[in-house]
């Protein structure tokens, strides 16, 4: 199976990215600040990888989510080419009657099975969750 994407230039370090027919997406750097670095795009591609995972895992499991979401960092490496060394990854689960159990049997199953953008990288991973009982 092979992806495609096409990143076309526009001004100083500004590029525009596009997979196939989807929607496109503005990179920049740091300075110019029009859209996402490619590496904190690095970071949302693991975070979006394996928040389907997880979610996907949890709705076969039935559980009764109101709310998700992943919080990510990464730690670069000083020198280059500066490299993700260490991601933490947070998963934030809103719901009621959310086992502990279910929780972190889908996260060990993302991150050790299913996340592709996580086993693209070499980098150490940690993971934390927090369980938010909603009365919804």
């Amino acid at each position: 199976m092979t992806a495609e994407v096409k990143l076309k230039w526009t001004e100083g370090l500004q590029f525009v990215a596009r997979a196939g027919d989807g929607p496109a997406v503005v990179m920049d750097s740091q300075d110019g600040a029009s859209g996402p670095s490619p590496m904190q795009m690095v970071l949302m591609g693991v975070a979006g990888c394996t928040a389907m995972d997880v979610l996907s895992i949890l709705n076969k499991k039935r559980v009764n989510l109101n709310g998700f979401q992943v919080n990510i960092a990464g730690e670069r490496a000083p020198d280059h080419p500066m490299r993700y060394t260490q991601i933490h990854v947070e998963y934030v689960l809103y719901g009621r009657d959310i086992k502990t159990k279910d929780v972190e049997r889908a996260i060990e199953l993302s991150e050790n099975k299913y996340c592709s953008a996580m086993a693209s990288l070499c980098a150490k991973f940690e993971n934390s969750y927090r369980i938010i009982e909603s009365q919804e």
